[in-house]
């Protein structure tokens, strides 16, 4: 096990969050440039950590720390519908939660956390340590630690302190590729501190920057991407999963021998081919009407230019397709009978079938009904989730483009999709043998983390402890 300077017997944890990092990269391709990573894989136990649905950063560093589904929690994605009206959607901040996150468990136990950069954590909540907001954090608010004072400190040391890269759907390469490291390295750093500050029990540190370098530089590493480049940038990703690495190593002094150390990530990488651009395929198939005309050229979907009184469906974009059905009785103007929700979402997903690219080659769909795959259905849930092509292709929710697919994104540059497989590392304070295991799901995280500090279960928790891997 690794020894680090401080020798405690209380169990602690430490949590490594690598957001979109991909397991093939980490335990295959990667594996000889990232020694600390395959120390770790030689101590424990590792395998793929089945993402949510969908396999999104929010909802599923969430549904990783309340062991609750996106369904029982009612997050669906960066943004939802707050209602069953038309308005724009809002955003799922940290007050859309309404559950236990594993730090506030420990913290109700009177055991310390520090917390850092985990996606849906602002605006910030109390706890019994330090905790530091994330990348949705607004550059302009000031009240982004707890406690309050904390912020005096991040900004003495850094600052220049930032939540996220942005910007990373550019097409300035060299100075995304600058931005991925000044951004990661302060957040590191601030890190690091609160573990040599704090008598923690539990911390947990999520890395956006991996998500942001793949989205911008997919196309220079995957040899089977549709626009693959060899340049200078060929090597970027390989080196940014070697920052991090390192970054790692410098992490791990603060483990002792009874620390329980977890490397998770949200979801996994893979190219994007492409977009579906699904409210126009659902206007050009009479699922959705508009008032007039659309001026020429691509025009950004609005609910007030729906004629909704003869409008069936309408979708949201991102990385995986949401459809609304306008129901009667449900929306403000609904048409579709709700005894008919179930034929007419039959007959959309039938149709969607028979979409292809612009070679004629089929694009496959997965069609999954909120009902049946989440345990509870709660806020307002989209009557459809559509990932398109295994997912290498994405949404988007524009009108205006005259076809059903294109190859351009409709928020800059993006190169890579969302995988369904994210990874973990569990490294138990026990050091109780090592080897590949069995597939995960994300929501058994904080089960572990539980059980390793020697804290009761939560019987409402979906997931299992990874514990039953010994």
């Amino acid at each position: 096990m690794l020894i680090g300077r401080r020798r405690q017997r209380r169990s602690r944890v430490l949590v490594i969050g690598l957001d979109c990092a991909s397991p093939s990269l980490v335990f295959d391709t990667f594996r000889d440039d990232l020694p600390h990573l395959r120390q770790l894989m030689e101590q424990g136990r590792w395998g793929v950590l089945r993402s949510c649905v969908p396999c999104i950063t929010i909802p599923a560093w969430t549904s990783m720390f309340t062991s609750r589904d996106p369904g029982v929690l009612g997050i669906y994605g960066f943004r939802n519908r707050a209602g069953t009206d038309y308005s724009a959607l809002t955003r799922a901040d940290s007050r859309a939660v309404g559950r236990p996150r594993v730090w506030d468990t420990v913290s109700a136990a009177q055991q310390t956390v520090v917390v850092a950069n985990v996606p849906q954590t602002y605006p910030v909540s109390p706890v019994r340590g330090a905790l530091i907001s994330d990348f949705t954090t607004p550059s302009t608010d000031h009240q982004f630690t707890h406690p309050a004072p904390l912020r005096v400190d991040v900004l003495q040391h850094h600052p220049n302190y930032r939540f996220d890269v942005s910007e990373f759907r550019t097409d300035d390469k060299a100075a995304l590729e600058m931005h991925l490291y000044d951004v990661l390295e302060c957040q590191y750093q601030a890190f690091d501190r609160l573990l040599e500050t704090f008598d923690w029990s539990l911390a947990v540190h999520v890395n956006i920057g991996i998500d942001r370098v793949q989205h911008g530089f997919w196309r220079f590493h995957d040899t089977q991407h549709r626009r693959h480049e060899q340049n200078r940038f060929s090597a970027t990703i390989r080196a940014y999963y070697r920052w991090v690495d390192e970054w790692i190593g410098r992490l791990l002094r603060h483990a002792d021998g009874a620390t329980h150390i977890l490397v998770v990530s949200d979801h996994g990488v893979k190219r994007m081919d492409g977009a579906v651009a699904l409210n126009e395929w659902l206007r050009l198939n009479g699922w959705l009407h508009l008032k007039a005309p659309l001026p020429e050229g691509v025009t950004r979907f609005d609910p007030s230019l729906v004629d909704w009184e003869r409008t069936r469906a309408w979708s949201t974009g991102g990385y995986y397709g949401r459809v609304f059905l306008n129901v009667a009785g449900r929306e403000p103007q609904g048409i579709v009978s709700p005894t008919a929700v179930e034929e007419t979402l039959d007959a959309l997903v039938e149709q969607l079938g028979e979409l292809c690219d612009e070679d004629g080659c089929p694009i496959p769909v997965c069609a999954m009904r909120p009902c049946e795959i989440y345990q509870a259905v709660h806020g307002t849930a989209p009557d459809l989730l559509l990932y398109f092509g295994d997912l290498h292709w994405r949404t988007v929710g524009g009108l205006g483009y005259g076809r059903p697919i294109t190859r351009d994104n409709d928020i800059g540059p993006d190169d890579a999709n969302h995988a369904e497989e994210g990874l973990y590392i569990w490294v138990p304070a026990l050091g109780t043998g090592a080897g590949r295991s069995e597939e995960r799901q994300l929501m058994d995280v904080a089960p572990t983390i539980l059980e390793a500090l020697r804290l009761p279960a939560d019987p409402t928790h979906q997931g299992r402890s990874l514990f039953n891997l010994l």
